[in-house]
Parts: structure tokens; sequence; C-alpha cells
């Protein structure tokens, strides 16, 4: 198998490098439907976490049936949105969201259990509210945990947004699912090298962002 060759005839194909089956076409759409699987997923989930974390109720029943959720198997949640919504973002953003949402789930709900005691006794006597305590105190000590559930949700969305493709729509899963049917490898290949590449850059963003976005106590605290 030429491998470099194949390489070389997917990133030199004129296809590749104007029009809709471009590659930054095709890596927009990736990123615009996994941007919004994302954000629709920390919107259910993160504040749900943060007051079940604080609460400190149901907190081991929520992470035991995140974990269940995990394992639901995302081409078939897939198959199901279709029959039952049809084809359409929706088919796709539902099993990404469900993807997603127990990791920012757990991620808020452990972090925020996870504050010092002493911390919450403090505020809380220095007069505090509950809402201030959980806004100035536990969410700056939960950042990391979030940012790391964060970095997790985002890398897994990016690998599975191929499923995308598998319905009729766009993203770098059209690579992958056009060149199987067609035996065009080089293709195959191609998309599947892009998925990696952007997976790899989102690890390495949420790296730089932990390291520069956290107070240094809380880095040194991780």
């Amino acid at each position: 198998m030429n491998w470099g060759g194949w390489l070389s005839k997917f990133f030199t194909d004129p296809d590749r490098l104007h029009g809709p089956d471009s590659i930054v076409h095709r890596v927009t759409e990736h990123l615009v439907l996994c941007g919004e699987a994302l954000g629709l997923a920390f919107l259910i989930a993160v504040p749900l976490g943060l007051l079940l974390g604080y609460t400190g109720r149901a907190a081991a029943l929520v992470t035991a049936l995140t974990g269940a959720a995990r394992a639901l198997p995302t081409l078939g949640l897939v198959t199901l949105s279709v029959l039952v919504a049809g084809v359409g973002d929706t088919a796709v953003l539902v099993p990404l969201v469900a993807l997603a949402a127990p990791v920012l789930l757990v991620a808020a709900c452990e972090g925020v259990r996870g504050t010092d005691p002493d911390l919450r006794d403090a505020a809380r006597g220095i007069g505090l509210t509950h809402p201030q305590v959980l806004w100035q105190v536990c969410v700056p000590w939960a950042l990391p945990a979030l940012l790391a559930g964060l970095r997790t949700a985002t890398v897994q969305v990016i690998a599975t947004a191929t499923v995308a493709a598998y319905v009729g729509l766009g993203g770098l899963g059209r690579y992958v699912v056009d060149g199987l049917a067609t035996q065009d490898f080089p293709q195959t290949i191609g998309g599947a090298l892009l998925v990696v590449l952007l997976a790899v850059a989102a690890q390495l963003f949420f790296a730089a962002l932990s390291r520069f976005a956290l107070p240094a106590g809380l880095r040194q605290r991780r």
C-alpha cells in the first residue's frame, strides 16, 4: 500500500482545493456540526451538573446513569433519529448531544462536589448566599474538571461526527463514506487523517487553554 502516494493524490486533487467538496468546506461543515452539538450539550448538562454537585443530591445516580448513556451505540441512535425526525441535522445532533452531555454532566457535578468543604463553610460564614457560593467559590474550583470534560467531549464529538455522512449530511465523514462506497482509498485515508488531525488540534487547544486561562493556583492543584 502506497500511503504516501494516496495522501499526495488526495491533498493535490483540484476538488480538494475549491468547491463544495474542498477540504476547507468539509472542515467548516464538520466544525459547525460539532459546535452545535457541544453547545447544546453544554447548555443542558453543565447547569444541571453544577446544581446536583452543589446540593449533593443524586450525584452517585447521575454518575451511574451517565456511564450507561455513554455506552449507547451512536450509529443506532442516528438510525432511530432518522426514523423519528427524518433526514436532517436533528438526526445527527441528537446522538452527538447524547454522547457529549454525560461527560459534561459528570465533569460539572464532580468538579463542584470536589470543592474544599472549608472554603464553602468560610464563604457561608461571611454571609454569601448559596448562589454566590456556587458561582464565586465552587465554579472556579471546578473549572479544571469542566475544561477536562469539555476536552474529552470535544474529541469524542469530532471523531463521531463522521456518522453525519451516513444520512447524507456533510463534514469530513463525507470523504470516508464516499471513499469506501467507490473504493477510492486515497479519499478514505485522507478523510480519516483529517479527522485525526482535527481531534489532535482540539487536544492541543484545550491543553493551551488550561495552561493560560486558569489561575496559577488552580494549575498547580491539578
